[in-house]
This record gives C-alpha cells, structure tokens and sequence, in this order.
C-alpha cells in the first residue's frame, strides 16, 4: 500500500507542471509586455496608456477564468444513484452479470435516467460504486465520476465537466484575445527590430529604427510565442463552440450516447439558442462572465427523445405541440355548426302532414363534433 500512494502522490505532483508551465509562460508575458515594451520600447505616452489599460482588462479577465477552471471541482453524483447498502452487498456476491444487471434495473427504476449501454445495460461504475447518471463518465486521472464529463485537460489540471465546462470555454475565449492582442500590438516593434539600427546611440538612429536594446529579445520571442498560442487555441476554440451550439460533449461526439430507442448523437440538442443556455444561461449579462450559470443540476438533461420509451414514462419536451392551434378549432367548430344548420333547414322543409311517417320510417340523423382538445364525443340526434 505504500508504494501505492507514494506512487499516487508523484503522480499528482507531476500533473501540476502543464499548469506550472503555463503560469511561468504567463508571468514572463506580463513583464515583457508591460515592462519590455510598453515601459522602454513604446516611445508615444498615449500609446503607452491605452495599450496598458486595453491589455490589463484581458489579462484579468484571462486569469480570472483560468483560476476558475483550474480550482472548480467536478461535480459528482448525489447519493441517490448510489446502491443501497443490501443491494449493493448482493450486487457484491452475485457473480453472473445477469444477476447483477436485475439487481441494478430494480434500483434504478425511480431513477431519471434514458441512456445505457450499447448492450442495453444500466450503466455502472464499479470503482465509484453509483449508478451512472446521464452523461456522466469515470475519469481515470482524477479517480471519480464526472457529471456531464467532456474531457480531462491536462493544462488545467482537472476535469472539465458541467461544473466548470462554462469557465473553460471563457478561458479558451480570453486567451485567445490575450494571444491576439499581444501579437497585433507589438507586430510593427516586431518588424522594427529585424531592421535594427546598428549605431551605439539612440540619437543618430532614424525614427522609423529601434536601437538594440534587452528588449530585442523579449519583444521578438513575444510574438512567436503569442502567434503559436494563437494558432493552438483557435482551432480548439473553434471545436468547443461548435460542440456547445450542438450541446454535445467531446466524449458524445466520438461516441454517440445510447437510448434504449438507439443511439442518437443529436439525442441532447434542443435548438441552437437553448443549447447555449445550457451552458451559459438565460441571463446574457452574466455569459461574459466567468461565474456559473450553467442551467441544470447536471444529473438530468432535457433529451430530444424521437421514439416513445416504453420502459420509461413519457417525456414532452414540448407540451403544447399536440394541442390544436386556435384557427384549427375555429374551423372544427366552424364546420360542425354548418352541419346543424343543414339538418335544421332540412327538418324545417319536411311536411307537416308526413311527420308521423318520419317518425315511423326515417332514421335517426347523428352528427359528430369532434374536438381534440376534447376526448370525447358529443351526438345530437335530429329527428
């Protein structure tokens, strides 16, 4: 057992060096920025300022999210998908499948859940010991089941799950600004310093020169680094809103999740707008910032369910789609009243001389109003 946790404890240890790495890249940024090249390079004041104020706002912004996705823990299962403590000792001494399958289908039956295995069974974390919640999967770096796990990042350090997946696609958002800026700004020092001015002093360079100074370098390695940021992060931005506009995650997305009507890798979108608001919410004030405001709990999620669930109780994601519109009962109504006036008129023609022979020989004249907001029928019968 001690070799175990000696073993475990590197292990944690060593996942902290991507962010370490990170934080170093970072704080070296700052000061070549703000000191390096807004302080002793930059000669205009007014430059100076604004660049200093429009880099501050990004930087604490980016920071901010940062933190946020590294120190959010993962939200994990409540107790109520857990085994109780009989069935679970049973589930522990029963050694079919089969057997343990019945066990876990007892269990889960007040449980809200609509997806499984591809073989059709409930799914269950033996190392955790719960039962799986929808989009919930085991991570194996953090050693826990994740709600709404989309991938373990290893330059955070952590899961990023329905607890802090909003903070990371800020994060993705705000360094990727970071990165631009920084390589939009100091693009013409950038330039400026390939065309040094080889005289010792400041005064007989040209204006359009810089001379070579400590900053050379700093400036020159600033924007290679900003550059390949830049690059990195914008495809993996780009990937991320892609999966929020189709309220997927990276997991879904290379394995669609199964209903037990199939799989349905759409089986979680609701729509364009409503597939952002689960992730950033419904007031749009807060979306910019890195605060949660996720929709949910993360144990249930709204599905698109295309097929009826016999095994499940039914689920309308929109109640009033089966209701009829109100033209639709107009018209239905506006027709079963025509057909009462044409049985009237023709009541009203008959002779008055033959009203016993009808009431002898003719039939009855049933007329059906049929309402689908009713589930009934109403017949009148004319005479």
């Amino acid at each position: 057992m001690a070799p175990t946790h000696v073993l475990r404890c590197c292990q944690r240890g060593l996942a902290w060096i991507p962010v370490i790495f990170i934080a170093l890249v970072v704080c070296w940024s700052y000061y070549a920025y703000v000191v390096e090249l807004c302080i002793y390079t930059i000669p205009c004041i007014a430059e100076k300022i604004i660049y200093l104020v429009l880099f501050h706002l990004g930087f604490i912004m980016f920071v901010w999210s940062y933190w946020k996705t590294i120190f959010t823990r993962p939200a994990r299962p409540s107790k109520q998908f857990c085994l109780p403590k009989a069935e679970k000792e049973q589930y522990m001494r029963e050694e079919r499948p089969e057997s343990q399958q019945e066990i876990l289908w007892r269990a889960a039956t007040n449980l809200p859940l609509y997806t499984h295995t591809g073989a059709g069974a409930i799914r269950y974390c033996d190392r955790c010991q719960v039962i799986k919640p929808d989009r919930c999967h085991h991570c194996s770096a953090c050693d826990m089941c994740v709600l709404k796990m989309d991938h373990h990042c290893p330059w955070v350090n952590n899961c990023v799950g329905f607890s802090n997946y909003k903070f990371f696609i800020l994060f993705l958002c705000y360094s990727l600004l970071y990165c631009l800026f920084i390589a939009t700004t100091v693009l013409q020092y950038f330039i400026k310093f390939w065309t040094l001015c080889r005289r010792k002093s400041v005064e007989h360079c040209p204006k359009n020169e810089l001379p070579e100074t400590r900053a050379k370098f700093h400036v020159l390695f600033l924007f290679f680094v900003a550059a390949m940021f830049c690059i990195s992060i914008l495809s993996l931005f780009s990937y991320h809103l892609w999966l929020v506009g189709k309220n997927r995650s990276t997991i879904e997305a290379f394995r669609a999740p199964v209903f037990r009507t199939g799989s349905d890798k759409n089986g979680f979108s609701l729509g364009f707008r409503k597939n952002i608001a689960q992730v950033f919410g419904d007031q749009k004030r807060f979306w910019l910032l890195p605060i949660f405001t996720s929709q949910g709990d993360g144990l249930t999620f709204p599905a698109r369910l295309v097929n009826t669930d016999p095994e499940q109780p039914t689920v309308s994601l929109h109640p009033e789609a089966n209701k009829p519109t109100e033209d639709e009962q107009a018209s239905a109504f506006s027709e079963s009243n025509n057909h009462v006036q044409i049985n009237e008129n023709l009541a009203n023609d008959e002779p008055k001389h033959l009203e016993n022979d009808t009431l002898s020989s003719a039939g009855t004249i049933t007329i059906t109003m049929e309402s689908e907001s009713l589930r009934g029928e109403e017949t009148s019968h004319l005479i």
